[in-house]
């Protein structure tokens, strides 16, 4: 993707806590950091929908919590529409014109609602907030994304211990999409809702996406969801992007061993059921305190490591057509990757 055609432009972004209490280091000792979020870098589409995916402590509700500005990187860049965002402290970022461009959907709506507004008051938040609307017009504004998110008008009156999970669900979509952003974070949407529920709210966010051309940037630990909804990829490990590529053929073809590992683990339909093709990696993920600059963040759990993995940090590098990986040693299947639909 070419840097003009990204609606979102993130290079080197970098987040470390510090770890310990600066007043109790001693003067001689070098204050240690955890490294959540190290030199990621990606671009996200006008219109596009990416997945990021990883396992849990990885750094992706870090890395969403920087891009929404809800918290300041420690290093790197954040471009929204061109502009930077990234050096915009988090505290004034709320008064900033980007803040109405970028919203969150957050993962349990139950725990994100006030308990003390009503439907209607929770969607009419951000608009006093960021729009100023009163009146007639705020009436107006709040029945339209009521509509466009399936929520009947008496509804409106109601407060979340009232509501289903699923009600819960499109007050918080509606509330996201009320003043008109451009890209949605979308941090596990679904994931407190019961199956048949999941689908309905995953097919209203698809349809908001076309009617008002939203990008997504859609973070999940279901992988099939994942692997349907998404244009693109990016599987996070240890702070580090160590994959990205089109969904259908990254599934099909993982380049990392790492994400080879973690495709593994969904089911596939056909496989017999007593008949397991988990691919385990041996050990315990490194420590993000402090680490080595110059290793592999997967050596020592990856089969294929050497010499190199442990001289040089591997980048990502195009393995195969708009397929990319960190790895100094990539699964050779990818390089020719056997595509298949992302149905």
């Amino acid at each position: 993707m070419m840097a003009g055609e990204a609606l979102l432009a993130v290079e080197g972004l970098r987040k470390l806590f510090p770890v310990g209490k600066r007043a109790i280091w001693p003067r001689n000792r070098v204050p240690s950091f955890l490294h959540a979020v190290d030199g990621v870098s990606f671009a996200i589409g006008r219109g596009e929908t990416v997945g990021l995916v990883g396992e849990s402590g990885c750094g992706k509700s870090t890395l969403v919590r920087l891009i929404a500005r809800l918290l300041d990187p420690s290093d790197g860049s954040i471009r929204f529409d061109g502009e930077e965002i990234g050096t915009v402290p988090a505290r004034r970022f709320g008064l900033a014109p980007q803040r109405g461009q970028i919203q969150m959907v957050f993962q349990d709506a139950t725990d994100s609602l006030n308990p003390h507004f009503t439907a209607f008051r929770a969607i009419a938040d951000p608009l006093l907030r960021l729009r100023r609307l009163s009146g007639a017009a705020l009436r107006a504004r709040v029945a339209e994304v009521a509509r466009l998110t399936g929520l009947s008008a008496d509804l409106l009156g109601r407060y979340p211990h009232q509501l289903s999970g699923g009600q819960k669900a499109r007050v918080g979509i509606a509330r996201a999409i009320a003043v008109e952003p451009r890209l949605l974070i979308l941090d596990e949407p679904t994931s407190a809702l019961d199956v048949s529920v999941q689908v309905v709210i995953l097919q209203l966010l698809q349809d908001l996406k076309r009617q008002l051309n939203l990008s997504y940037l859609f973070v999940s630990h279901d992988l099939n969801v994942v692997r349907l909804l998404c244009d693109r990829i990016l599987v996070m490990y240890l702070g580090h992007i160590v994959e990205s590529g089109p969904a259908g053929q990254v599934f099909a073809a993982p380049a990392h061993p790492y994400t080879q590992a973690l495709l593994s683990a969904v089911p596939r339909p056909g496989a017999s059921a007593g008949r397991s093709t988990r691919i385990g990696l041996p050990g315990e993920p490194r420590s993000p305190i402090d680490p080595a600059p110059q290793i592999c963040p997967l050596y020592g759990r990856c089969g294929r490591a050497s010499e190199a993995c442990v001289a040089s940090m591997p980048v990502l590098r195009e393995i195969a057509a708009g397929q990319f990986a960190a790895c100094h040693h990539p699964i050779a299947d990818a390089v020719e990757p056997r595509l298949m639909a992302a149905g």
